[in-house]
């Protein structure tokens, strides 16, 4: 992990931030091989945005500082200017450092994007049973690979309302795992919840199947809830 101060703390030094980046860098390139996309791929969201906002506010401040008369040529009546505030060696060595680190965040926001699009492509979301009216209340079962038991989790997804925008969050409980088999398919594993949980007589009920061996924690199951709150949102609209 990569603390978020990591361009200001300890040593602002180019050589030394360099490689405090690249060892970081490398092991999320180990963990991409291993299609485990988080944390790392949240967090270079949040580095990169981070380093953007920097330089962005950087050149803005260098921009609004007032200059001052430095010469006057009188035979080619031209004036010159300077900074009454020069940029001065620390901000040099920052600015060096953000200029080499965003290219790189971005390449593993570009690979990390490509993993999670193939991932997302080979989900299959289907209901289970009758959707109910409020389908942001209810369960998900897991399913991934060959052999996998059949994970469920209680899901709710809660709408943040902007001025010009709507924002859709979900938050996953664990429930518990069902084995492989003829018996446990997802319709009897929906009315055993209903028949342990009285409190959703009729939940909704979505499985997120992919054939695919992913890890769990951290791409499986991140993926699929994003995935489901698009399918939840688009369903509804149609509805």
């Amino acid at each position: 992990m990569l603390s978020k101060n990591w361009l200001t703390e300890k040593h602002i030094d180019f050589e030394y931030k360099k490689y405090v980046l690249l060892a970081y860098l490398k092991e999320v390139h180990e963990r991409f091989g291993l299609n485990q996309l988080y944390p790392s791929l949240a967090e270079i969201i949040e580095h990169y945005k981070s380093l953007s906002a920097i330089r962005e506010n950087h050149q803005h401040l260098l921009s609004s500082i007032p200059q001052r008369i430095s010469k006057i040529d009188m035979e080619k009546m031209m004036i010159t200017y300077s900074k009454m505030l020069e940029d001065d060696a620390l901000m040099a060595e920052i600015e060096s450092i953000i200029n080499f680190s965003i290219p790189k965040f971005e390449y593993y926001l570009r690979e990390g994007k490509k993993i999670y699009d193939f991932i997302e492509e080979h989900l299959h979301i289907q209901s289970v049973g009758l959707v109910p009216l409020y389908p942001d209340d209810g369960y998900m079962f897991l399913r991934g690979g060959e052999s996998a038991d059949t994970k469920v989790y209680r899901y709710h997804i809660t709408i943040y309302e902007q001025p010009n925008e709507k924002y859709r969050a979900i938050h996953t409980e664990y429930v518990k795992s069902y084995s492989k088999g003829f018996i446990n398919t997802f319709e009897s594993i929906k009315t055993d919840l209903i028949r342990e949980d009285k409190r959703l007589p009729n939940p909704a009920a979505y499985a997120v199947e992919t054939e695919m061996e992913l890890p769990l924690e951290e791409t499986f199951l991140p993926i699929a809830t994003r995935a489901l709150v698009k399918h939840v949102a688009t369903t509804s609209c149609r509805e």
